[in-house]
Parts: structure tokens; C-alpha cells; sequence
């Protein structure tokens, strides 16, 4: 002990204390200074940059607002996800907050890529025919989606060999070289027929014949093109406010049971009953702005994507799908859209019971079911692309068992303008009643971009 108070009254023990200190207030200066180097600064485009310490989910919460999911949708999706496809992919990519009840949104959609012939082109005789028979007048169903330079593949009418008489196996190819005020258009045919004496001629083409859009082809001088320019279409949808209020009685709570059951067993039942009926809507939805007159308010309802899908596929209910059908739906889910090579296919009992009864052959694949978005999927795989196939009930509760909706996960945006959250009620203390109550929320709604890439596909009617 002496030794000890010896060293706490030496010059060594303070030289060590003032050393210490020291240290301790230099850690404390570099941190602050750090910390008032630290800057969010605007980025070259709009975006924001983190200078001068590590980017923290504080801070990514603070300067990117909805960048991080929030703990109440990661809780919300683990709730029976299976059963509300649409909602559950919804929450795990995010929502966009709305400023307001009433969202306005822009879809881009895409060029239609063909057309059909109008009025039926005869060729010429060889008695008739003149070098001005090579250039043709053309009038098809869409004349506004050609352009000047662009090439045409004819399909199923078969073009000729270099030498005008022997027919090929290639579809015939035509040129655009100009359009004409009414919007007609004036071609010539690349692999042509030899009528008489004149080569590359364009050969008798029927009415209804299919017009495809193909590239360009430009001369070596041309330094200019027709012009080319997507203008979004403004559209716009409401915000629905969903509601469900959970309630237990005090002498509930304190009973004994013979399974533990509490409150949050209850929330958990109620936010799944919840979902389930915003997956109806989210689906088949109807937008409308109504006045109720007994709250002597407006009430906003959202509009389901299923009215907003741009596209249709019917097929006869009274026969079996085969797998010819399924092709054929895959083709017309994946081409002319813009869309990506793997989309999602939901569908009523009887729909995906279709779908089930097929012979799967190496032209249409089936591979295991895998979880994604928290969803156990089966995938069905074609040369056009990938389907993700889920039975969805809330097509059977809406009568639609035999209704299916393929669309794109990318271009599914959800907003919220109040994000979902809940609200304790003190009931007791207002003199109401005796129990614990808890009210649920969300006002939100869902848009598609690009309509052409999601499909509904409905039962062919009498």
C-alpha cells in the first residue's frame, strides 16, 4: 500500500494523467473536426453526394427518403405473403411517397412494330410493266408508324433470288423511299420478282397481309433521318385509405387460455385480412372520387392495374390449354412491349389448374419452384422469355378462376401518401370502452409504366 500512494504522489503518476488527457481531448477534436467536414453536396444530375464520413442507414433514411424499407413493411411482408402477390412485390421494392391523394403519373408506351395491307396489290404483266412498275403505292392499316428509309418484311409473302425467277426461302424485304401527303407509301422491293424485262419488281401481295417494321437503311451521304420521339402520356390515380381497427377487451387480456393468443396474434389476423382486401383492389379496382353523405365527406377509391394492363389474351374455355396455347400467350406477353425476358404470371384455381395439366417438352421448360420477393414460385421457361407462375385466391373470390394477369415486376410503382403505420387508441380514457385498441393504415395505390408490357388474359366469351 505504501508503494502505492507513493506512486500516486510522484511526478511519473501525473506525467501519466496529463498524457491521457491529452490523448482523450485530441480523439475528441479529430472527431469533431471529422464530423464538420462531413457534407451532403448536390450531384452533377440531381443526385446527392456523401462527403467526409461513411454513409450510415441514418443518414441514407434523412437524405433519401424511402431508399430504406421501413421495419413496419418488412414486418408486414413476412405475414402470409403467398396470399397477396401484388401487395407483397409491392412492398419488398419500395414505395414513392405522394404529397397527395390524387397522383399523376406518365407512361411511356412503344411503337407498334407492324401493320397490315389495306387494299390487295396486284403485279403487272410482263406486257404492262415499265421501269416505273419497280416503285409501288402502299396502303396499310397504320401508315403514321413508317418512316421514310425504314425496311418492311412482308411476312408469308416469299421474296425472290438474285435472279428474279426462283423464289426464296426469305420473306420479302421492301424499302420506304418516301410517303406521300395521304400518308401512302412509296417502296421498292429489295429481293424483288423479274416481270418481263424489269428486275427487283414488287410481287401481288393480298389484303390483310402482315407489314412488319424493320431498320433503317441510309444512304452514304445522308447525314439526317426522320425523327424519332416518345411523349409520356399523363395519367392519374387515387389514393385509397385502408383501415383496420383491432380491439381486446381488458378481461380478454387478463383470461386465462388454454393457447397462448394476445393482442399482437390478433394484429397479425387482421393486418392478413387487411392485405388481403387491399389485393383486391390493388387487382380490380375501381377509380372513382364518391361522396358519402352521411360522413358528409369524399371518399377516394384507387383503381386496380388489372384496367390499366395494355394488352389482352383470350382463349377458348371449352377446350383444353395445350402447349401450343401457352406459347402463344408467352409471345404475346414478351414481344412488342419493351418489357424484360421475366415477368409474372398470377391466376385463378381453374387458370393455373391449366397450366398444370400441360406435358411439359424441351420447347417450354418447367424448372423447381424458388423463392423470390419472399414468394415460392414455379418457373416456366420459353424461348420468348421467363414466367414466374403463382395461384392467386383473390381471383377466386372474385369469380375469375379461370382468369389469369401476366405482368412486369419493374414497371409496378407503388405510392403512399400515408405509408402504413398504426395508431394506439386510448378508449379507455375517452370513456368508450374497456379495451385495448389499435387502428391500421395506409393511403396508397398502384400505377404501371409502360401498359403494353402487362396482359390481362380473360376466358374467349360466346
Amino acid at each position: 500500500m505504501n508503494k502505492v500512494f507513493k506512486f500516486l504522489k510522484s511526478k511519473d503518476f501525473w506525467f501519466w494523467m496529463v498524457a491521457i488527457l491529452v490523448m482523450i481531448l485530441l480523439v475528441v477534436i479529430y472527431r469533431d473536426c471529422t464530423f464538420a467536414m462531413a457534407a451532403v453536396i448536390p450531384g452533377v444530375s440531381g443526385g446527392k453526394i456523401l462527403t467526409g464520413e461513411p454513409l450510415t442507414t441514418d443518414i441514407s433514411r434523412r437524405e433519401s427518403e424511402g431508399l430504406l424499407m421501413s421495419e413496419v413493411d418488412k414486418r408486414i411482408t413476412k405475414i402470409r405473403p403467398m396470399s397477396t402477390p401484388i401487395d407483397q412485390l409491392s412492398r419488398w421494392t419500395g414505395a414513392r411517397r405522394s404529397g397527395s391523394m390524387i397522383v399523376d403519373y406518365y407512361s411511356v408506351d412503344v411503337k407498334p412494330t407492324k401493320a397490315t395491307l389495306n387494299v390487295a396489290y396486284t403485279e403487272p404483266t410482263s406486257s404492262d410493266v415499265t421501269a416505273a412498275s419497280q416503285k409501288v403505292k402502299l396502303n396499310t392499316t397504320n401508315n403514321d408508324i413508317f418512316e421514310v428509309s425504314e425496311t418492311i418484311l412482308v411476312q408469308g409473302v416469299k421474296g425472290y433470288e438474285a435472279d428474279g425467277v426462283t423464289k426464296s426461302k426469305a420473306d420479302l424485304v421492301l424499302y420506304i423511299s418516301s410517303k406521300e401527303e395521304n400518308g401512302e407509301l412509296n417502296v421498292y422491293a429489295i429481293n424483288g420478282k423479274k416481270i418481263g424485262s424489269i428486275e427487283n419488281c414488287v410481287p401481288s401481295i393480298d389484303k390483310g397481309t402482315t407489314f412488319i417494321r424493320m431498320g433503317r437503311a441510309a444512304t452514304e451521304l445522308d447525314v439526317q433521318t426522320a425523327q424519332f420521339e416518345a411523349l409520356p402520356v399523363k395519367e392519374q390515380n387515387f389514393c385509397q385509405i385502408f383501415k383496420m381497427q383491432v380491439e381486446q377487451s381488458t378481461f380478454q387480456k387478463i383470461a386465462n387460455k388454454e393457447v397462448e393468443w394476445d393482442f399482437s396474434d390478433s394484429e397479425e389476423a387482421a393486418i392478413y385480412d387487411m392485405r388481403l382486401g387491399m389485393e383486391k383492389t390493388f387487382m380490380f379496382g375501381v377509380k372513382r372520387m364518391i361522396y358519402d353523405s352521411k360522413k358528409k365527406e369524399n371518399v377516394s377509391l384507387t383503381g386496380g392495374i388489372w384496367w390499366q394492363a395494355g394488352k389482352e389474351y383470350e382463349f377458348d374455355p371449352k377446350s383444353e390449354l395445350t402447349q401450343n396455347d401457352l406459347i402463344d400467350i408467352m409471345k404475346e406477353a414478351f414481344t412488342g412491349n419493351g418489357g424484360n425476358k421475366r415477368k409474372v404470371l398470377i391466376g385463378g384455381s381453374d387458370f393455373i389448374g391449366r397450366i398444370n395439366k400441360l406435358e411439359i417438352t424441351k420447347v417450354v421448360s418447367a424448372n423447381d419452384d424458388f423463392v423470390k420477393w419472399g414468394i415460392d414460385f414455379s418457373e416456366i421457361k420459353s424461348k420468348f422469355g421467363k414466367l414466374f407462375i403463382l395461384y392467386s385466391e383473390v381471383f377466386d373470390d372474385c369469380g375469375m378462376s379461370d382468369y389469369g394477369f401476366i405482368f412486369d415486376p419493374e414497371f409496378i410503382s407503388k405510392w403512399a401518401h400515408v405509408p402504413f403505420g398504426s395508431q394506439k387508441l386510448d378508449l379507455k380514457g375517452a370513456g368508450i370502452r374497456n379495451t385495448d385498441a389499435l387502428v391500421l393504415t395506409e393511403a396508397s395505390c398502384l400505377t404501371l409504366r409502360y401498359p403494353a408490357a402487362h396482359m390481362r388474359i380473360v376466358p374467349k366469351t360466346a
